[in-house]
């Protein structure tokens, strides 16, 4: 058999999966990233010649691999949402931040040192790099395209989308916690100034800034009345997409801001200009197939890397943790966040539950382990991707289901409501 033949082949298939997938398994419980993670599993367990996809040896093709994909997701979900950014409209997306968040981190921390037995950076890196939700795995429960309605996402959608939009930005501080300790000590006098001052306010600070000025730029060049007249942005959406993931990373990174709040905030900024215009579901598209054809290539090696052991020496103790964290941990942190809210009880849970982890645990993980001496690098990579692949099943089999019946019931209750079909008006949090 032509080796070369076969991978064209295989890549082709791989791709009409991708087209087709999401509205086949839409309401059934199975997702895109399941099928093609088992794919990756029996592709590599009967096709032994091919190279293993360790992401212990492959440490830097890993970290730019993921960091690829999940920035091109970010520009994807600030693209997507509707709502205008605002303190009481994006309510339940500041409260995921500022609570759900750092007591993830605290309590997979915890549980790493506890059952795992891993020392301090060890334990903080965990706990930075499954804290954040993620925006490439999590589609189902994600809004969809752009709409003139500045109205139309339902609240659980929303705060899944915008958080995820913005906690993978917001892992960074606590990556970079997990570095000083381990090249600084656990002491705070020996890191914890310049981590507030550089890690914390700088650089996110930076990322906002430059995400911003990037998207100001490129909304003015595509979207003002000029460009309309000279017809810049036409037949060029992609381009325009493009330049603003590779722009606003790019610079975000050149004075030291994060790069993944800079990706976000451009879509963002990007989306507010002319709300109404077409322009804004083509470039939503655009960035859409690109994500979900670099999701396929990542999701296949996610799974090659199982087939070839990552997973290998896997005990009780990390299924433990793993199950003590997509079942206990995500779903009561997200419950804290929420006290005192106006969110529905419903919607709570359904946001809370779902607090999908995927491409972005990845990447964190190799960043941290390739800027430090971080010990316990194998066993931190098996506690991650059995996390990945466990909120791959449990999340996939159950997002569809369960959107579609928090779907019905809204609409029982609007119909309740207001005596129509219509949907129910979104209560800001």
């Amino acid at each position: 058999m032509d080796p070369t033949g076969a991978a064209y082949a295989a890549a082709g298939a791989a791709t009409l999966l991708a087209a087709l997938l999401p509205r086949l398994v839409s309401r059934a419980p199975l997702s895109m990233p399941m099928v093609f993670v088992g794919l990756g599993v029996l592709t590599f367990a009967v096709l032994p010649d091919l190279p293993a996809p360790d992401p212990i040896a492959h440490g830097t093709a890993t970290a730019h691999l993921t960091e690829l994909v999940v920035i091109v997701s970010l520009m994807g979900a600030g693209l997507a949402l509707d709502r205008p950014l605002g303190w009481r409209a994006w309510g339940s997306t500041w409260r995921l931040l500022a609570v759900t968040m750092p007591v993830t981190v605290l309590a997979t921390a915890f549980l790493g040192s506890w059952l795992l037995g891993l020392g301090a950076a060890a334990a903080i890196l965990l706990g930075a790099a499954l804290a954040p939700t993620d925006p490439v795995l999590a589609t189902e429960v994600q809004v969809g395209e752009p709409t003139d309605d500045e109205e139309s996402e339902d609240e659980a959608r929303f705060a899944l989308t915008s958080e995820a939009g913005l906690n993978d930005g917001l892992a960074f501080p606590f990556t970079y916690a997990a570095i000083a300790v381990a090249t600084a000590g656990l002491a705070p006098a020996g890191w914890l100034g310049e981590w507030l001052a550089l890690d914390v306010a700088w650089r996110t600070a930076a990322g906002v800034g430059a995400g911003a000025a990037m998207g100001w730029v490129l909304r003015t060049l595509f979207f003002s009345r000029s460009a309309e007249r000279a017809h810049l942005a036409e037949r060029a959406e992609g381009f325009v997409a493009l330049s603003g993931i590779f722009l606003a990373y790019g610079v975000a990174e050149l004075i030291e801001g994060y790069g993944f709040i800079a990706v976000f905030v451009c879509a963002l900024t990007i989306r507010a200009a002319e709300r109404t215009h077409d322009r804004h579901q083509v470039l939503h598209a655009q960035v859409e197939q690109l994500e979900r054809l670099l999701t396929v290539v990542l999701l296949l090696l996610v799974g090659g890397a199982v087939a070839r052991g990552i997973l290998a020496g896997v005990g009780w103790r990390e299924f433990v943790l793993a199950a003590v964290f997509l079942l206990v941990v995500r779903p009561l942190a997200g419950q804290l966040a929420f006290l005192g809210s106006s969110t529905g009880s419903r919607e709570r849970w359904v946001v809370s539950f779902f607090g999908v982890r995927g491409i972005g645990s990845l990447y964190y993980l190799a960043y941290g382990l390739s800027q430090a001496d971080i010990p316990g690098a194998e066993q931190l990579w098996r506690v991650t991707v059995l996390v990945v692949v466990g909120s791959v099943v449990l999340h996939g089999a159950t997002a569809g289901p369960v959107i579609h019946w928090l779907d019905r019931q809204r609409e029982r209750r609007a119909r309740a409501v207001h005596g129509s079909e219509e949907q129910a008006p979104v209560t800001p949090v």
